[in-house]
């Protein structure tokens, strides 16, 4: 593998707190009774303006209820956030061993940036693509092509890419771009989600995947 590419939630960071009690914020601004926090974990992962549907809210409001949802998120969400222990020394060892790193995420490329600054990530990544704030590339699959274009990774190196993420979405989303996966198991996806959705390699932990990497 020469080009590693890496979900944000869930993979690097555990934003469970920000994301729920933003979530949930919206919810109630919106008028709606919201679930308990744990019942909102599935939020972590999806797109949020299709968590948004997923959680009953009428389409002619979906714009409302992101908005909402970014009104307690930006200034408050975010922060509400904690890397996985032992993440900032993969990413820097990964740098040194030579890999090419890259963030390929449905957030907002806005807010992750946000996210990788704040936590002294930024600098490990040569790229970072994820989605407009109007929803737009939220896909895996097209913020993967994205990543994959604005690195200037030629068809026959597609063979050395690899998408790392925790859920569903990172799997099928590489599939689509035709490159590998490897599902992380310390997020929010189970075993049994990452090998239907067809990883390549499924790891429970940093020195399973350190293994993987040869790191």
């Amino acid at each position: 593998m020469k080009y590693l590419f890496f979900d944000l939630d869930g993979t690097l960071t555990d934003p469970f707190e920000g994301i729920v009690n933003s979530a949930r914020y919206a919810l109630t601004k919106l008028g709606v009774e919201p679930p308990s926090a744990q019942e909102l974990k599935w939020v972590i992962g999806p797109p949020l303006h299709e968590s948004v549907v997923k959680l009953g809210i009428p389409r002619e409001r979906v714009s409302e209820a992101v908005e909402a949802f970014r009104e307690y998120y930006e200034p408050t969400g975010l922060y509400q956030n904690q890397v996985y222990s032992g993440i900032d020394e993969l990413l820097h060892d990964l740098k040194n061993r030579g890999y090419t790193l890259a963030l390929a995420t449905s957030k907002a490329v806005k807010y992750a940036m946000v996210v990788l600054e704040h936590f002294g990530l930024a600098s490990y990544f040569d790229f970072v693509g994820g989605a407009e704030l109007d929803g737009s590339r939220s896909d895996k699959g097209e913020v993967i092509e994205h990543v994959i274009n604005s690195l200037g990774v030629t068809a026959d190196e597609r063979s050395a890419c690899l998408m790392l993420g925790d859920r569903e979405h990172d799997i099928c989303g590489a599939n689509k771009a035709g490159v590998k996966s490897c599902g992380v198991l310390w997020g929010y996806g189970s075993e049994t989600e990452l090998s239907r959705a067809g990883a390549s390699y499924i790891v429970q932990s940093i020195d399973e995947l350190r293994e993987l990497l040869d790191v």
